[in-house]
């Protein structure tokens, strides 16, 4: 049951909602007061961790929550926003969305030049090297975004979370309603992968270097006697690399990208230290 805090939240979010959602059936509400309020506070909630785009099961493995609303609300943002001159020195911007400030009340390690936008939320105890957070995003703690790596809008990576360098996380922004890109507690994504189009990749799963998953990408087990096509999701503790399998067309067969999943980590290479042995283990790059 929730608490007198988390019910004034609920009471406050279903007003919010209500804002957004009327501003879609008639959309003139948007130059309203109260729309324009309702979005800023809407950003002020994703900003603060208080609100999320997604909302992750009560259980593992169960499904995630979308708000809807919530992602209309960014777009409404958007929308309703003035260009402005954005100064960090020595960088300077021109843009509508403010950047995130005060990381060191926040508790989080932020290395030059590393950019988050305003509307994303990163969890006290995460690092983020030279890299680029976009607005709807949530980056749990103890999660490392490394070097060039993306994470873009209403992503949702969890706690202790390895992005490796150059990773490509998509944004999926609309329509409203649709899943966004998932990475849940625990996972490795290798160098150079690409995860868009709201694909999951649940917990503690590994990414081989350059993996690609959309949402019509083949992620193939064949760690059994058949292979199992799974589209849009990694299961658990799955051990991924890329591949390729043959497909016809008129003009002859070619082959084409997909994601095999040849194993499951152990217990032992729970540790962010030991997943190199998983990796060796397997003979993944990363």
């Amino acid at each position: 049951m929730l608490g007198p805090l988390k019910r004034e939240l609920a009471m406050d979010f279903e007003t919010l909602r209500k804002h957004i959602e009327n501003a879609q059936r008639e959309p003139a509400l948007i130059e309203q007061t109260a729309t324009r309020d309702a979005v800023e506070q809407t950003i002020d909630a994703l900003d603060s961790g208080k609100l999320r785009v997604a909302e992750p099961p009560p259980e593992p493995g169960g499904d995630w929550t979308v708000n809807a609303w919530a992602k209309q609300a960014i777009l409404y943002y958007f929308k309703l926003a003035e260009m402005q001159t954005i100064e960090s020195p020595p960088f300077e911007y021109y843009d509508k969305i403010p950047l995130k400030r005060g990381f060191e009340s926040q508790g989080v390690r932020v290395v030059p030049p590393a950019t988050v936008r305003r509307g994303s939320f990163i969890e006290r105890g995460a690092v983020l090297m030279p890299s680029y957070i976009n607005i709807g995003a949530y980056v749990g703690t103890g999660s490392m975004i490394d070097t060039w790596a993306t994470v873009g809008s209403c992503a949702q990576i969890g706690a202790g979370v390895h992005l490796s360098g150059g990773v490509g996380i998509g944004g999926v922004l609309e329509p409203p309603g649709a899943q966004p890109v998932i990475i849940e507690d625990g996972a490795f994504v290798g160098s150079r992968c690409i995860v868009v189009e709201g694909v999951r990749v649940e917990r503690e799963a590994v990414l081989g270097a350059n993996v690609v998953l959309t949402a019509s990408t083949p992620i193939i087990d064949v760690t059994g006697g058949e292979e199992r096509v799974l589209k849009g999701r990694v299961p658990p503790r799955s051990v991924v690399v890329a591949g390729t399998r043959p497909k016809d067309f008129a003009a002859g067969t070619y082959n084409m990208t997909c994601a095999l999943i040849i194993g499951q980590r152990k217990a032992s290479t729970d540790r962010k230290t030991s997943l190199n042995d998983v990796l060796r283990e397997f003979a993944v790059s990363v």
